[in-house]
């Protein structure tokens, strides 16, 4: 066990892969000088300007050449620092990668990873505080995670290299410097959630930076005398359903919470799928249909709070605030 931030987890994970498995390479911008965020750190320096390749200023380009690569039989980790620049890459993504192995009957696979950091990062505004996960959700063939522990950002980075099918792999950018214990010999399957703390009262299913608000929402409802469970989804396509059920049937009532904005997110279809099979209670929180914007009480008014949690909460099972 090492401590080690979510950063320096998700760099150490690639090098192992990369030390073991000589088909995995890592292309993108400024990969060469460690990236963005330094989650590429050293990997230049112990493998070469063959397997870890700077490209130009092209997201098309670069992902057109990963789909190429994974065709011919390599693995490639393809960096595209940050979801809004992805977006440029869309028809390599959803018509490419995703349908390979379906148009050509399983013989042509496309086994890349697409690191599409997400999620609000101060000062960043509406270019660059993007969570898109349901976009990518909805497109048959692609496997989504969003891991929110260095832990899983080590173990979820591994396991997506190896599934052997496009995944679109979504670190949060105000997650880079969270530290945590990390067992590196610990073994991650993509699809499974993790129950970060039980509870009876209500089920509050999440993912992402959005976790550790509603860790912390969780804390605050115990001292009001609400029992909340709180699940990390971690991976957001396949998702867990047997867990998610497994605790509704519990608590008898739902909540999910994501910092993606509401309308259309993901956690609409968790809750009709929830709502379908089970008939509870559901509620959904997410960020209102608004840009980010660059100044900070701006910004504020996009973020999904421990705060709103607690509230939401608290209506869904109707428990008066305190002191009401």
């Amino acid at each position: 066990m090492a401590r080690l931030s979510y950063v320096q987890a998700a760099c150490n994970a690639l090098h192992a892969v990369m030390q073991q498995d000589a088909r995995v390479v890592t292309l993108g911008e400024d990969v060469g000088r460690g990236g963005v965020f330094g989650q590429y750190r050293g990997l230049q320096q112990a493998f070469g300007a063959e397997r870890v390749i700077d490209t130009p200023i092209s997201e098309a380009t670069i992902m057109g050449a990963a789909v190429g690569m994974a065709l011919a039989g390599l693995r490639p980790v393809v960096e595209l620092r940050v979801v809004d620049f992805a977006l440029c890459a869309m028809d390599e993504v959803v018509n490419q990668a995703a349908k390979a192995r379906y148009m050509f009957g399983g013989q042509g696979r496309v086994p890349l990873v697409a690191r599409m950091p997400i999620g609000l990062w101060r000062g960043s505004a509406a270019q660059h505080s993007q969570s898109l996960e349901a976009w990518y959700a909805h497109v048959p063939g692609l496997v989504v995670v969003a891991p929110a522990t260095p832990q899983d950002n080590h173990g979820l980075l591994g396991a997506a290299i190896a599934s052997g099918d496009p995944v679109i792999y979504m670190e949060h950018k105000e997650l880079w410097g969270l530290e945590d214990e990390v067992d590196p010999t610990r073994i991650e399957r993509l699809g499974v959630a993790a129950l970060r703390r039980p509870g009876s009262d209500l089920t509050l299913v999440t993912w992402s930076r959005t976790l550790h608000d509603a860790l912390a929402a969780a804390e605050t409802a115990q001292d009001e005398g609400l029992s909340i469970e709180v699940i990390d989804l971690r991976t957001i396509w396949p998702w867990d359903r047997e867990a998610v059920f497994a605790s509704v049937q519990k608590t008898g009532r739902l909540l999910v919470a994501h910092e993606a904005v509401q309308a259309g997110g993901f956690g609409a279809e968790i809750a009709a799928a929830t709502a379908e099979a089970l008939g509870v209670p559901v509620r959904r929180l997410g960020a209102p249909r608004i840009p980010v914007g660059y100044a900070p009480p701006l910004e504020d008014a996009a973020r999904v709070t421990p705060q709103a949690i607690v509230a939401a909460a608290r209506e869904l099972v109707g428990a008066p605030a305190r002191g009401a």
